[in-house]
Protein backbone atom coordinates (compact mmCIF):
# COMPACT_ATOMS: atom_id res chain seq x y z
CA UNK A 1 0.00 0.00 0.00
CA UNK A 2 2.57 2.22 1.18
CA UNK A 3 4.55 1.62 -2.06
CA UNK A 4 1.75 1.95 -4.21
CA UNK A 5 1.18 5.25 -2.62
CA UNK A 6 4.89 6.76 -3.28
CA UNK A 7 4.49 5.55 -6.99
CA UNK A 8 1.20 7.33 -7.62
CA UNK A 9 2.75 10.32 -5.84
CA UNK A 10 5.39 10.30 -8.34
CA UNK A 11 3.32 9.87 -11.62
CA UNK A 12 1.27 13.01 -9.93
CA UNK A 13 4.29 15.05 -10.12
CA UNK A 14 5.99 14.15 -13.44
CA UNK A 15 2.47 15.45 -15.09
CA UNK A 16 2.20 18.19 -12.99
CA UNK A 17 6.02 18.96 -14.26
CA UNK A 18 5.31 18.26 -17.76
CA UNK A 19 1.80 20.00 -18.24
CA UNK A 20 3.62 22.78 -16.41
CA UNK A 21 6.85 22.89 -18.97
CA UNK A 22 4.12 22.59 -22.15
CA UNK A 23 2.19 25.55 -21.05
CA UNK A 24 5.35 27.27 -20.70
CA UNK A 25 6.73 26.69 -24.13
CA UNK A 26 3.03 27.07 -25.66
CA UNK A 27 3.35 30.27 -24.25
CA UNK A 28 6.80 31.43 -25.24
CA UNK A 29 6.73 32.88 -28.66
CA UNK A 30 9.35 31.32 -30.92
CA UNK A 31 12.28 32.97 -32.03
CA UNK A 32 12.68 34.68 -35.46
CA UNK A 33 15.51 34.56 -37.42
CA UNK A 34 17.69 37.78 -38.12
CA UNK A 35 16.26 39.09 -41.66
CA UNK A 36 12.62 38.82 -40.46
CA UNK A 37 13.64 40.63 -36.81
CA UNK A 38 15.59 43.73 -39.36
CA UNK A 39 12.58 43.93 -41.55
CA UNK A 40 10.10 44.42 -38.79
CA UNK A 41 12.11 47.30 -37.50
CA UNK A 42 12.57 48.83 -40.93
CA UNK A 43 8.65 48.60 -41.55
CA UNK A 44 8.38 50.32 -37.76
CA UNK A 45 11.12 53.00 -38.72
CA UNK A 46 9.24 53.75 -41.85
CA UNK A 47 5.99 54.08 -40.02
CA UNK A 48 7.43 56.00 -37.48
CA UNK A 49 8.68 58.55 -40.04
CA UNK A 50 5.88 58.20 -42.42
CA UNK A 51 4.67 61.46 -41.03
CA UNK A 52 7.47 63.45 -40.80
CA UNK A 53 8.70 62.68 -44.57
CA UNK A 54 5.13 63.81 -45.64
CA UNK A 55 4.97 66.87 -43.90
CA UNK A 56 8.68 67.68 -45.39
CA UNK A 57 7.25 66.37 -49.05
CA UNK A 58 4.49 69.14 -48.40
CA UNK A 59 6.91 71.69 -47.83
CA UNK A 60 8.42 72.77 -51.28
CA UNK A 61 5.20 71.59 -53.04
CA UNK A 62 3.56 74.25 -51.32
CA UNK A 63 6.12 76.68 -51.69
CA UNK A 64 5.77 75.64 -55.30
CA UNK A 65 2.38 76.70 -55.35
CA UNK A 66 2.79 80.05 -53.99
CA UNK A 67 5.26 81.45 -55.88
CA UNK A 68 3.44 79.79 -59.43
CA UNK A 69 0.15 82.01 -57.63
CA UNK A 70 2.53 85.24 -57.16
CA UNK A 71 3.88 84.50 -60.74
CA UNK A 72 0.52 84.38 -62.05
CA UNK A 73 -0.79 87.61 -60.08
CA UNK A 74 2.03 89.27 -61.54
CA UNK A 75 1.41 88.31 -65.24
CA UNK A 76 -1.69 89.43 -64.78
CA UNK A 77 -1.52 92.31 -63.37
CA UNK A 78 1.59 93.58 -65.57
CA UNK A 79 -0.62 92.62 -68.90
CA UNK A 80 -3.60 94.76 -67.17
CA UNK A 81 -1.23 97.47 -67.03
CA UNK A 82 -0.20 97.43 -70.12
CA UNK A 83 -3.50 97.52 -71.63
CA UNK A 84 -4.41 100.27 -69.66
CA UNK A 85 -1.46 102.41 -70.58
CA UNK A 86 -1.09 101.54 -74.10
CA UNK A 87 -4.96 100.86 -74.66
CA UNK A 88 -6.08 104.74 -74.29
CA UNK A 89 -6.52 107.07 -76.85
CA UNK A 90 -3.85 109.70 -77.64
CA UNK A 91 -3.98 112.93 -77.03
CA UNK A 92 -3.04 116.19 -78.31
CA UNK A 93 -0.92 119.08 -76.85
CA UNK A 94 -3.83 120.21 -74.82
CA UNK A 95 -4.33 117.13 -73.16
CA UNK A 96 -7.73 116.30 -75.36
CA UNK A 97 -8.06 112.68 -77.00
CA UNK A 98 -7.70 112.28 -80.05
CA UNK A 99 -11.07 110.16 -81.57
CA UNK A 100 -9.77 107.25 -83.71
CA UNK A 101 -11.56 104.19 -85.24
CA UNK A 102 -12.20 102.06 -82.26
CA UNK A 103 -13.89 104.35 -80.14
CA UNK A 104 -17.45 103.12 -81.22
CA UNK A 105 -16.10 99.37 -79.62
CA UNK A 106 -17.31 98.58 -76.42
CA UNK A 107 -14.56 99.71 -73.60
CA UNK A 108 -12.59 96.75 -73.46
CA UNK A 109 -12.28 95.99 -76.63
CA UNK A 110 -11.13 98.96 -77.50
CA UNK A 111 -8.09 99.06 -74.89
CA UNK A 112 -7.44 95.71 -76.36
CA UNK A 113 -7.16 97.17 -80.25
CA UNK A 114 -5.57 100.12 -79.28
CA UNK A 115 -2.72 98.10 -77.29
CA UNK A 116 -2.25 95.72 -80.57
CA UNK A 117 -1.95 98.21 -82.99
CA UNK A 118 0.26 100.03 -81.05
CA UNK A 119 2.54 96.89 -81.02
CA UNK A 120 2.29 96.34 -84.11
CA UNK A 121 3.10 100.07 -85.56
CA UNK A 122 6.17 99.76 -83.15
CA UNK A 123 7.28 96.17 -84.91
CA UNK A 124 6.59 97.93 -88.20
CA UNK A 125 8.79 100.74 -87.59
CA UNK A 126 12.08 98.75 -86.44
CA UNK A 127 11.25 96.28 -89.41
CA UNK A 128 10.53 99.45 -92.44
CA UNK A 129 12.02 102.32 -92.97
CA UNK A 130 10.95 105.31 -90.96
CA UNK A 131 9.83 106.71 -94.29
CA UNK A 132 9.11 105.95 -98.19
CA UNK A 133 11.14 109.22 -98.95
CA UNK A 134 14.10 109.21 -96.75
CA UNK A 135 15.32 112.29 -98.68
CA UNK A 136 13.91 115.22 -99.85
CA UNK A 137 13.45 116.12 -103.64
CA UNK A 138 16.51 116.99 -105.59
CA UNK A 139 17.53 120.51 -106.14
CA UNK A 140 16.40 122.30 -109.00
CA UNK A 141 18.51 125.57 -110.82
CA UNK A 142 19.58 127.27 -110.23
CA UNK A 143 21.07 125.09 -107.44
CA UNK A 144 23.52 122.55 -107.68
CA UNK A 145 22.59 118.88 -107.64
CA UNK A 146 25.29 116.20 -107.60
CA UNK A 147 24.67 114.15 -110.59
CA UNK A 148 25.44 111.13 -107.95
CA UNK A 149 24.71 109.68 -105.08
CA UNK A 150 26.94 107.89 -102.52
CA UNK A 151 25.57 105.99 -99.43
CA UNK A 152 28.44 105.22 -97.55
CA UNK A 153 28.64 102.89 -94.25
CA UNK A 154 30.64 104.25 -91.60
CA UNK A 155 31.49 101.10 -89.36
CA UNK A 156 34.63 98.62 -90.79
CA UNK A 157 34.63 101.51 -93.92
CA UNK A 158 35.36 104.96 -92.18
CA UNK A 159 35.59 103.77 -88.59
CA UNK A 160 36.70 100.86 -86.45
CA UNK A 161 33.43 98.84 -85.58
CA UNK A 162 35.01 98.97 -81.73
CA UNK A 163 34.86 103.00 -82.14
CA UNK A 164 31.28 104.48 -80.67
CA UNK A 165 32.71 108.54 -81.37
CA UNK A 166 31.08 108.57 -84.59
CA UNK A 167 30.12 111.98 -84.90
CA UNK A 168 33.13 113.97 -83.60
CA UNK A 169 34.84 112.00 -86.71
CA UNK A 170 32.45 112.42 -89.36
CA UNK A 171 32.78 116.55 -88.37
CA UNK A 172 36.70 116.33 -88.45
CA UNK A 173 36.62 114.86 -91.54
CA UNK A 174 34.12 116.06 -93.46
CA UNK A 175 34.47 120.24 -91.85
CA UNK A 176 32.63 121.53 -94.92
CA UNK A 177 29.43 119.63 -94.87
CA UNK A 178 29.76 117.69 -97.95
CA UNK A 179 28.21 114.88 -96.37
CA UNK A 180 24.83 116.07 -97.08
CA UNK A 181 22.73 113.83 -95.10
CA UNK A 182 22.93 111.36 -92.11
CA UNK A 183 20.71 108.54 -91.83
CA UNK A 184 20.41 106.15 -89.00
CA UNK A 185 19.53 102.11 -88.33
CA UNK A 186 15.65 103.36 -88.44
CA UNK A 187 16.42 104.40 -91.75
CA UNK A 188 17.23 100.67 -92.88
CA UNK A 189 15.26 97.72 -93.80
CA UNK A 190 15.30 94.65 -91.00
CA UNK A 191 15.50 91.38 -92.45
CA UNK A 192 17.17 87.88 -91.46
CA UNK A 193 18.81 89.44 -88.90
CA UNK A 194 20.46 92.06 -91.06
CA UNK A 195 19.93 95.67 -91.65
CA UNK A 196 19.36 96.27 -95.24
CA UNK A 197 19.84 99.64 -97.43
CA UNK A 198 17.11 99.84 -99.83
CA UNK A 199 17.97 102.59 -102.08
CA UNK A 200 14.20 102.71 -103.51
CA UNK A 201 13.35 104.42 -100.28
CA UNK A 202 16.22 107.42 -100.94
CA UNK A 203 14.08 109.20 -103.39
CA UNK A 204 16.78 109.50 -105.55
CA UNK A 205 17.34 107.85 -109.28
CA UNK A 206 19.16 103.71 -108.81
CA UNK A 207 20.69 104.46 -111.74
CA UNK A 208 23.03 107.00 -109.92
CA UNK A 209 23.43 105.93 -106.37
CA UNK A 210 26.34 104.03 -105.32
CA UNK A 211 26.70 101.71 -101.73
CA UNK A 212 29.57 101.29 -100.05
CA UNK A 213 29.50 98.94 -96.83
CA UNK A 214 31.40 96.18 -95.70
CA UNK A 215 28.54 93.42 -95.74
CA UNK A 216 26.99 92.20 -99.29
CA UNK A 217 23.43 91.89 -96.78
CA UNK A 218 23.58 95.50 -96.71
CA UNK A 219 22.35 95.76 -100.80
CA UNK A 220 20.77 92.57 -101.19
CA UNK A 221 18.16 94.32 -102.83
CA UNK A 222 20.09 95.82 -105.31
CA UNK A 223 22.80 93.93 -105.68
CA UNK A 224 23.98 95.87 -108.71
CA UNK A 225 24.08 99.28 -106.79
CA UNK A 226 26.72 98.29 -104.48
CA UNK A 227 30.43 97.85 -103.59
CA UNK A 228 31.72 96.01 -101.08
CA UNK A 229 34.97 96.31 -99.19
CA UNK A 230 36.96 94.73 -96.85
CA UNK A 231 36.60 96.01 -93.13
CA UNK A 232 38.70 98.25 -92.04
CA UNK A 233 40.98 96.63 -88.98
CA UNK A 234 42.44 99.84 -87.98
CA UNK A 235 45.66 99.86 -89.68
CA UNK A 236 46.30 103.03 -90.55
CA UNK A 237 48.57 101.64 -93.75
CA UNK A 238 45.40 100.44 -95.39
CA UNK A 239 44.64 102.08 -98.76
CA UNK A 240 41.26 100.65 -99.34
CA UNK A 241 39.90 104.45 -99.20
CA UNK A 242 42.49 105.52 -101.96
CA UNK A 243 41.53 102.70 -104.29
CA UNK A 244 37.60 103.39 -103.27
CA UNK A 245 38.74 107.29 -104.52
CA UNK A 246 39.91 106.39 -107.69
CA UNK A 247 37.04 103.74 -109.00
CA UNK A 248 34.24 106.33 -107.83
CA UNK A 249 36.34 109.21 -109.72
CA UNK A 250 36.74 106.65 -112.83
CA UNK A 251 32.56 106.60 -112.47
CA UNK A 252 32.19 110.59 -112.29
CA UNK A 253 34.54 111.59 -114.56
CA UNK A 254 33.28 108.80 -117.66
CA UNK A 255 29.71 110.06 -116.98
CA UNK A 256 28.71 106.54 -116.54
CA UNK A 257 24.68 106.63 -117.02
CA UNK A 258 23.59 103.75 -115.06
CA UNK A 259 26.17 102.84 -112.82
CA UNK A 260 24.82 99.44 -112.40
CA UNK A 261 26.27 98.36 -115.79
CA UNK A 262 29.67 98.73 -113.83
CA UNK A 263 29.02 97.73 -111.02
CA UNK A 264 27.30 94.43 -112.09
CA UNK A 265 30.76 93.23 -113.61
CA UNK A 266 32.28 93.18 -110.31
CA UNK A 267 29.25 91.93 -108.00
CA UNK A 268 30.76 88.16 -107.73
CA UNK A 269 34.18 89.48 -107.11
CA UNK A 270 35.98 88.77 -103.61
CA UNK A 271 37.68 92.01 -103.78
CA UNK A 272 35.82 94.46 -106.05
CA UNK A 273 38.56 97.05 -105.72
CA UNK A 274 41.47 94.62 -106.07
CA UNK A 275 39.67 93.40 -109.35
CA UNK A 276 39.34 97.27 -110.40
CA UNK A 277 42.66 97.76 -109.94
CA UNK A 278 43.67 95.04 -112.15
CA UNK A 279 41.34 95.92 -115.52
CA UNK A 280 42.72 99.32 -114.99
CA UNK A 281 46.60 97.85 -115.01
CA UNK A 282 45.84 95.93 -118.14
CA UNK A 283 43.73 98.66 -119.68
CA UNK A 284 46.69 101.13 -119.39
CA UNK A 285 48.97 98.47 -120.91
CA UNK A 286 46.95 97.98 -123.64
CA UNK A 287 46.67 101.96 -124.59
CA UNK A 288 50.32 102.22 -124.19
CA UNK A 289 50.88 99.78 -126.40
CA UNK A 290 48.43 101.14 -128.89
CA UNK A 291 50.17 104.74 -128.48
CA UNK A 292 52.95 103.02 -129.28
CA UNK A 293 52.08 101.49 -132.65
CA UNK A 294 50.16 104.53 -133.45
CA UNK A 295 52.86 106.60 -132.67
CA UNK A 296 55.55 104.39 -134.62
CA UNK A 297 53.01 104.44 -137.84
CA UNK A 298 53.15 108.44 -137.98
CA UNK A 299 56.82 107.90 -137.54
CA UNK A 300 56.55 106.13 -140.77
CA UNK A 301 54.16 108.26 -142.10
CA UNK A 302 56.47 111.50 -141.73
CA UNK A 303 59.52 109.86 -143.03
CA UNK A 304 57.77 108.66 -146.55
CA UNK A 305 55.91 112.14 -146.64
CA UNK A 306 59.70 113.92 -146.25
CA UNK A 307 60.96 111.50 -148.82
CA UNK A 308 58.25 111.89 -151.59
CA UNK A 309 58.18 115.45 -151.28
CA UNK A 310 62.08 115.19 -151.90
CA UNK A 311 61.63 113.36 -154.64
CA UNK A 312 59.12 115.47 -156.45
CA UNK A 313 59.44 118.86 -155.35
CA UNK A 314 56.12 120.84 -155.60
CA UNK A 315 56.12 123.41 -158.52
CA UNK A 316 56.75 127.10 -157.35
CA UNK A 317 53.71 129.44 -157.48
CA UNK A 318 53.79 132.89 -159.93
Amino acid sequence: MAASTALFSRLWSGLRFGARGLCTRLATPPPRAPAQAVEIGSRGNAQAQGPQQQRGSEGPSYAKKVALWLAGLLGAGGTVSVVYIFGNNSVDETGAKIPDEFDNDPVLVQQLRRTYKYFKDYRQMIIEPTSPCLLPDPLREPYYQPPYTLVLELTGVLLHPEWSTAFPLIDSVDPHGFISYRLFRDATRYMDGHHVKDISCLNRDPARVVVVDCKKEAFRLQPFNGVALRPWDGNSDDRVLLDLSAFLKTIALNGVEDVRTVLEHYALEDDPLEAFKQRQSRLEQEEQQRLAELSKSNKQNVFFSSLTSRLWPRSKQP
